[in-house]
């Protein structure tokens, strides 16, 4: 069921009714009933494993708990992670490493035959599986307790405003808010539709538009070169932004109708002035988790300058790996992490100013960022190849550079598209909210103009919400991770 579906528009608001006319102490148990029938829409077949997650998870903690044996406590972390990952592994990256090991024998001459299993990747595995292990990781270090209802616990790993992409909550942030009761309150409820619909501009007026543009040069790559590639790759930036981070707005939203607040998962993250910046601004849930439960464990920064390096880069490696069973998203990984690594030593020779956000060191960061995401969205790696070695073919005569690339999309009818015109107009509000963001509320700052300002402002959202609507529907890009 996606958030941009009639079924979801539905959906919502019998959850919101029944959710607030049931007793308090109850509630757990409509979202309990709301999660699992909200991910039985995308596929009976995958309940399942959801609950098998949980039930891992959930009875290693409570075992976690009876126990001060350290090494029985080892032994447990070790087999819900084995069970947990093995899941994932099975689903999600055995073709990926049987292909890979398969054409690595085969250049060495070696008879085999590759082993492929045919399996659908259940939607929404890694972000569940992720959150179970962050909880039973925490309980193993003794920062949160045992949850020993495990209705309440399933609630917290099948909640469905986060289930299917994020963002990654925590234990010690969730779980006790499903444990409380809630009261309604009107301020938070509306504080969530406002979320909810900027949300949907994002997804809406910005990702599903710029999408035919994006789709048209990278599914045939070969055919463009010079400045048709790099808009496709620059409207990439913001169609894997406002479609990623609409969804996390749209989940914060619908949690908050709820009385539950989620994490902010993304805080202006193209407005950042370095890669390290950009991590804390982007998939903040994730980031943190690998940050966390990755980096830290490995040492982090208290072995030295070159294991801190290493360090860094395997997160980012196994951060890649995460998004895809793919190499192009290893090396997209790799860039991130290589990035930060040359990043730190440059900042060593020549420290940055810290009054003061330089828009030269945003606008390189940006570049960079635009740079790797060539392989997180091209098809192949011959692809991101090809658009990285022709992006500036041309560019030595810049007349020519830019009325060729236009000539391709005007021959293509994308120049005549009113819709993809309007596309950088809903950008540039986009970048002047997270430019607002960057030092207050947008919504706070909002409210300080009068009533005609605001309702303007709103009806105006609201209008090019409905107008986009009637363009197309698309899947959330995470859903395939």
């Amino acid at each position: 069921m996606l958030f941009n579906s009639n079924a979801f528009y539905l959906f919502l608001p019998i959850v919101f009714i029944i959710y607030w006319l049931t007793p308090p102490k109850y509630r757990w148990g409509v979202l309990l009933v709301s999660s699992y029938y909200f991910y039985m829409s995308a596929g009976v077949q995958y309940v399942p494993l959801l609950f098998l997650t949980t039930l891992v998870s959930y009875g290693t903690a409570l075992l976690l708990g009876r126990t001060e044996d350290r090494k029985k406590q080892k032994l447990l972390l070790s087999a819900a992670l084995f069970l947990c990952l093995g899941v994932l592994f099975v689903f999600k990256y055995f073709n990926f490493l049987s292909s890979s090991v398969t054409a690595l024998l085969q250049k060495f001459s070696l008879p085999v035959s590759e082993v492929t299993l045919n399996l659908v990747l259940p939607v929404g595995i890694s972000f569940y599986v992720f959150q179970s292990l962050g909880y039973v990781i925490d309980v193993y270090k003794g920062k949160t307790a045992a949850c020993r209802h495990f209705g309440k616990y399933a609630a917290f790993v099948s909640f469905f405003p986060l289930l299917l992409a994020g963002p990654i909550e925590r234990a010690e942030h969730l779980l006790p808010q499903l444990e409380k009761e809630h009261h309604f309150d009107s301020e938070k409820a509306i504080e969530g539709a406002k979320l909810i619909a900027w949300g949907y501009f994002k997804k809406m007026a910005i990702a599903d538009v710029v999408i035919s543009l994006v789709d048209l040069v990278y599914n045939n790559v070969t055919a463009y070169t010079g400045i048709a590639l790099g808009t496709a790759t620059f409207f990439y930036a913001f169609q894997v932004y406002c479609d990623f981070s609409g969804y996390s707005d749209i989940a914060r939203g619908v949690a908050k109708l709820l009385d539950i607040d989620l994490m902010v998962n993304f805080k202006s993250p193209y407005f950042a002035a370095s890669l390290k910046e950009f991590w804390t601004r982007w998939h903040i849930s994730l980031s943190t988790w690998f940050r966390d439960y990755v980096y830290i464990p490995l040492g982090g920064n208290r072995k030295g300058k070159w294991r801190t390096r290493c360090n860094l880069l395997i997160t980012f490696l196994v951060s890649g790996l995460w998004h895809g069973a793919s190499w192009s998203f290893v090396i997209w990984g790799g860039l991130h992490g290589l990035g930060q690594i040359v990043e730190k030593e440059w900042n060593r020779y020549f420290p940055p100013r810290k009054e003061k956000r330089s828009i030269i060191r945003v606008l390189c960061v940006f570049v960079f960022v635009c740079l790797a995401w060539i392989f997180f969205r091209a098809n192949t790696f011959g692809d991101a190849i090809y658009v990285l070695t022709h992006l500036f073919e041309g560019i030595g005569d810049p007349v020519s550079y830019v009325r060729t690339g236009f000539d391709t999309f005007r021959n293509a009818g994308l120049m005549q598209s009113s819709d993809l015109q309007l596309a950088f107009i809903w950008i540039a509000v986009l970048l002047v909210h997270d430019f607002i963001e960057l030092k207050q509320n947008a919504w706070e700052w909002l409210g300080r103009f009068g009533k005609p300002v605001r309702y303007t402002f709103y009806f105006a959202l609201l209008f090019v919400i409905l107008y986009s609507r009637q363009l197309g529907d698309y899947e959330f890009v995470y859903f395939q991770f």
